[in-house]
């Protein structure tokens, strides 16, 4: 076992956790406009589904409106029925027969403790997943210190190197929760 390599890819697995956290921070409304709301949304065109930003253009002119601009303008109304269709945003599309403008409408008070909440759920299961690596790796590493390819310093350096690791990540994920917390609480 090279602990070195273990410990770069250990880096890399708890990387693309952080990554998908990134990403789900995105769907996660804050009140201002953001073409990343309507990343979920999929759209019926051409007999297939088609994800809502490979359909048409999306963007923000202001921090309440939402604008999407079609590609094919034959897709408005499929693009305006996916979106009204789509009960977790609870947005309604109105089109004036060649772009969709969406009104994000203000959160409440309950809908940002809610949108709170949904953020601190993710933000756990974003460290259960750098957890189980963790796991993962130290279960590898005891592994190899038995069957002796690493010796008891090695393996001893390998924890301390891991549990730094994951300190780190949760470091970076408390900033990003704290990031987005405040924006989701700021009226």
């Amino acid at each position: 076992m090279d602990v070195n390599q273990e410990i770069n890819q250990a880096k890399t697995k708890l990387q693309a956790v952080l990554e998908h956290f990134k990403e789900e921070l995105k769907k996660i409304r804050t009140g201002r406009a953001h073409p990343g709301m309507l990343d979920n949304v999929k759209v019926e065109v051409y007999g297939q589904e088609m994800p809502l930003k490979g359909t048409a253009t999306i963007t923000a002119p202001e921090a309440t409106l939402l604008q999407i601009t079609p590609f094919d303008p034959s897709n408005l109304k499929a693009i305006s029925d996916a979106i009204r269709g789509n009960e977790a945003l609870g947005l309604n599309p109105a089109d004036d027969g060649r772009v969709v403008r969406i009104q994000i409408p203000p959160l409440t008070t309950e809908s940002r403790a809610a949108m709170v909440k949904i953020l601190n759920q993710k933000a756990e299961e974003c460290m259960i997943s750098a957890r189980q690596i963790r796991h993962e790796m130290l279960r590898r590493a005891e592994a190899a210190e038995k069957d002796k390819s690493i010796g008891k310093d090695d393996l001893e350096r390998f924890k301390k190197q891991i549990e730094e690791l994951l300190a780190g990540q949760k470091n970076e994920v408390d900033n990003l929760v704290r990031t987005k917390e405040q924006e989701i609480t700021t009226v």
